[in-house]
């Protein structure tokens, strides 16, 4: 009978301990004043430490790709005081890298714009990958939004959500 419980209790911990690291790892956020619906998912591979050298995985998922995107803009607010490494920089579509014509870092605009050779399809999973980048020097967080441009559309950037990023 101790043995059943004993086994009972690992159980209930490890399942109920799964879910809440797969939704923090993923950025879930209790209040943050963005509509649960346009919060996208990241991760941040070294632990978003301040001062430190970090690469996020800003993704967007497939049912937020409803045109074709020729370009992706990322905006973060001006508060944010780290550093990114244009060359570090890749899209991957489906775990796929894919060539870019161009990766533009607009240190004034606080915008970085990134150019796929070919449009991305619609529908398609996407993950923004920035390596090298240097994370601000005070903890904090940034809300970094998401716009696309499609091919052959309104030259205008549509909002397709934003991450929030916490830097410890």
């Amino acid at each position: 009978m101790r043995r059943l419980l004993s086994a009972l209790a690992v159980t209930t911990v490890l399942v109920t301990g799964f879910p809440a690291l797969t939704w923090a790892q993923n950025g879930f956020t209790l209040f943050s004043g963005i509509k649960r619906e346009n919060e996208l998912p990241l991760r941040l591979d070294f632990g978003g430490q301040a001062n430190g050298w970090d690469r996020y995985i800003l993704r967007i998922p497939a049912q937020k790709m409803k045109l074709a995107v020729g370009q992706f803009a990322i905006t973060y607010p001006d508060y944010y005081k780290g550093t990114f490494d244009p060359k570090g920089i890749e899209v991957r579509v489906k775990g796929k890298k894919v060539p870019l014509s161009e990766v533009k870092w607009d240190k004034e605009g606080r915008l970085i714009n990134i150019f796929p050779q070919d449009p991305v399809p619609a529908g398609s999973k996407v993950e923004l990958v920035l390596s090298n980048v240097q994370n601000p020097s005070f903890g904090g967080v940034y809300y970094f939004n998401c716009q696309v441009l499609s091919p052959g559309d309104v030259p205008l950037l549509r909002y397709v959500g934003s991450w929030i990023i916490s830097i410890n």
